[in-house]
């Protein structure tokens, strides 16, 4: 699949020395874009056929990698908010130091923009979360590719979508890392969860992990039902 930044892909390890700030012969000021969350209907769908024993590859697939290339921009997305600005022209990290949106980001290889212009892409679109949520998108990111069977790969997805953001002065769970995965605003995403199907053919430890989400979900709704 395609690894650039567009699908959350990966991140080259070089970085070319950035050109002096006006030097831009190629006018290059293109926004970056962000794999976006994934639709409810698939994820109904993978569960649905789940329930009955039924194993589709094809969309076990869809809705993982989907998941993986959100994951990979919520990831690149946080790691420019503290710095390392991906450019998405060619790749490359560039390094941006302290906060002032009129800073313009030049990269080696013709691109240019200002910090203010690349920070808007990122805003309210559900692209930030804390060190442990990065922890877990990081380790799908990491696992996903590798796992060798459909159930073990359902597992991975089950376990994505059922963790969540927690409260680092009391360690409770606030919201569902789901809201950063799934469309629709937070209480469309809990109610979501709370009704997908499980059955007698359901891949073996997902009706465990939702019994795990019911218990973690009465924390979470304390935060606001309405919030976007």
């Amino acid at each position: 699949m395609n690894n650039d930044l567009r699908d959350g892909g990966h991140v080259p390890p070089t970085e070319p020395t950035p050109t002096a700030e006006g030097s831009n012969p190629t006018g290059d000021h293109r926004l970056p874009t962000w794999a976006p969350r994934v639709p409810k209907h698939k994820i109904r769908r993978l569960y649905e056929l789940d329930a009955q024993g039924i194993i589709d590859d094809d969309l076990i697939d869809d809705v993982g990698y989907g998941l993986w290339a959100r994951g990979k921009a919520f990831i690149t997305a946080c790691a420019a908010v503290r710095g390392e600005v991906v450019c998405p022209a060619c790749g490359a990290i560039l390094h941006r130091a302290g906060h002032d949106k009129t800073q313009v980001m030049v990269c080696g290889c013709g691109w240019s923009l200002s910090w203010g212009d690349y920070f808007e892409t990122i805003q309210r679109k559900q692209l930030s979360g804390a060190e442990p949520v990065l922890a877990l998108f990081g380790s799908y990111v990491d696992r996903f590719p590798e796992a060798t069977t459909p159930r073990a790969r359902m597992l991975l997805i089950d376990e994505l979508l059922h963790g969540f953001h927690w409260y680092y002065k009391t360690g409770t769970p606030t919201r569902p890392v789901a809201i950063n995965l799934i469309e629709g605003r937070l209480s469309d995403v809990i109610d979501f969860l709370d009704t997908l199907t499980y059955g007698s053919g359901s891949t073996p430890g997902l009706r465990d992990r939702k019994a795990e989400w019911d218990e973690r979900i009465v924390y979470a709704r304390s935060w606001g039902r309405d919030a976007p």
